[in-house]
C-alpha cells in the first residue's frame, strides 16, 4: 500500500484545505495510507478528517521551526508520495526532504497568484519570494498550478522549466446529489420569502472584494424583491457590517459566517457571484455550477475565466466595476443559465477525476 503525506499549515476553512482533504478522502477510499502534516492542529474542517487518515502536527507557529520535525518524521514515516502546499511551506517542506535523504518523491502545490499575494497578504519582499523558490523548486519531483494563470505566475518568479509544472485543476465537484430545497427551509435559510436570492462564499479579506459586491447590489432597483447572502468570516467583518448600515441594507444582506455545508445555500440561490480582485483557481464557482446555480464572476486573474470557458458558463465582468457586476447580475437574474449545462462543465473537476490525475502525476 503506498503512503501519501500531504504538509499544510493547518485545516482551517480555506480552498487549498478543502480541496486537500477531499483528495485525501478520495485517496484514501481507493486503499492509499494517507496521512497530514500540520503545523498546527487547528482549523473548522479538522473534524472532517476521517479516523483512518492520521493527523500529525508540530505544534509549530514560525515556518524555520518546522525543518529539523519533518526531518525526523519522514525518516521515522518514510511515505512513497509528499504533497506540500502553500508557499512557503513548499519550500521549506523540500529542505527538509533534501535534508531527510529525498526519502519518496516530493510534489509541490500552489493555489495562489503568488507575484500579487506576496505583496497584499504573505507581505514578503519579491526578491525572497524568487530567490527561495528558484533555490528549492527546482529539487522536487514535480510543481503543480491549479490553473495556467497560477502556472504562468509560477514559472515566471521561479525561472522553472515549463515542463516542471503542471496544471491540475482543483476537485471542487464533490458529486452532490442536488435536491430541490422546499420552500418553507428557503424561508429559513434566507429569513424571508424573496423573489431572488443572490449568494456569495467566500472569506471576508480584501482580495474577495465583498465592498464591491455590496455597492452592485445596492444599484439592483428596488422594484426586486431580492436578497444577498454572503457565507464566510474573516477580519473585515465588522467593516463591511458598518458599510451594509451606512447603505441602509441590513433587511436585504446578511453576513451569515462560516457554515460547513454551505450546498443548501447554493442549491436554492438564484445567482451565484464571485467579486474577488484575483484568484488561484475559484472552487465556489465549481461548487455553485454542480448545483446548477448561474454565476456571475469577476474576469479576476486567475481561475474564473478559465472554469467559465471565456464566459460559456456565466457572465464575466471587469474587477472592482460596480455598475457592471450590478448590470450582469440583473441579466443573469432575468436570464439564467441552463442549470443542466453547468452541472455538465461542474463534473470536469470531479473529486474522483482530478484525484486521478494527481495519482498519474505522481507515477509519472
Amino acid at each position: 500500500m503506498s503512503k501519501i503525506s500531504i504538509i499544510l499549515p493547518n485545516l482551517k476553512f480555506g480552498g487549498a484545505e478543502k480541496l486537500h482533504l477531499n483528495l485525501a478522502k478520495s485517496w484514501s477510499e481507493k486503499g492509499f495510507d494517507v496521512e497530514f502534516i500540520l503545523m498546527q492542529r487547528t482549523g473548522e474542517y479538522l473534524h472532517l478528517v476521517p479516523k483512518e487518515i492520521k493527523v500529525i502536527s508540530f505544534e509549530v507557529l514560525r515556518l524555520n521551526k518546522i525543518i529539523f520535525p519533518l526531518i525526523k518524521y519522514l525518516k521515522k514515516s518514510n511515505p512513497d508520495y509528499i504533497l506540500a502546499a502553500m508557499w512557503p511551506l513548499t519550500s521549506y517542506s523540500i529542505i527538509s526532504w533534501l535534508l531527510s535523504g529525498r526519502i519518496g518523491k516530493i510534489f509541490v502545490s500552489d493555489h495562489v497568484l503568488l507575484s500579487i499575494s506576496a505583496i497584499y497578504e504573505i507581505k514578503v519582499p519579491l526578491f525572497y519570494l524568487k530567490t527561495l523558490i528558484r533555490f528549492t523548486y527546482k529539487f522536487s519531483t514535480g510543481v503543480i498550478a491549479v490553473s495556467n494563470g497560477v502556472r504562468k505566475d509560477l514559472i515566471n518568479i521561479g525561472n522553472l522549466d515549463h515542463d516542471k509544472v503542471r496544471v491540475i485543476h482543483n476537485p471542487a465537484a464533490i458529486g452532490i446529489n442536488v435536491k430541490p430545497v422546499s420552500k418553507n427551509t428557503q424561508i429559513e435559510l434566507w429569513g424571508g420569502d424573496y423573489t431572488y436570492k443572490i449568494l456569495t462564499v467566500a472569506r471576508l479579506k480584501e482580495e474577495k472584494d465583498h465592498e464591491t459586491l455590496i455597492y452592485a447590489f445596492s444599484l439592483l432597483p428596488s422594484s426586486l424583491n431580492v436578497k444577498l447572502i454572503i457565507l464566510g468570516d474573516g477580519h473585515l467583518k465588522g467593516y463591511l457590517e458598518d458599510l451594509i448600515k451606512k447603505i441602509n441594507l441590513q433587511d436585504k444582506i446578511e453576513l451569515v459566517g462560516f457554515v460547513e455545508d454551505p450546498y443548501p445555500w447554493y442549491c436554492s440561490a438564484d445567482l451565484f457571484v464571485l467579486s474577488s480582485k484575483w484568484e488561484g483557481f475559484g472552487n465556489v464557482i465549481v461548487e455553485a455550477m454542480e448545483c446548477g446555480t448561474t454565476v456571475v464572476s469577476t474576469d479576476c486573474p486567475s481561475g474564473p475565466r478559465e472554469i467559465l470557458c471565456e464566459g460559456k458558463y456565466g457572465r464575466l465582468v471587469p474587477v472592482g466595476d460596480r455598475n457592471l457586476l450590478s448590470f450582469a447580475m440583473y441579466e443573469s437574474l432575468k436570464n439564467p443559465c441552463n442549470s443542466e449545462l453547468l452541472k455538465s462543465r461542474a463534473r470536469d473537476f470531479s473529486i474522483s477525476a482530478i484525484s486521478k490525475k494527481y495519482l498519474d502525476y505522481f507515477d509519472s
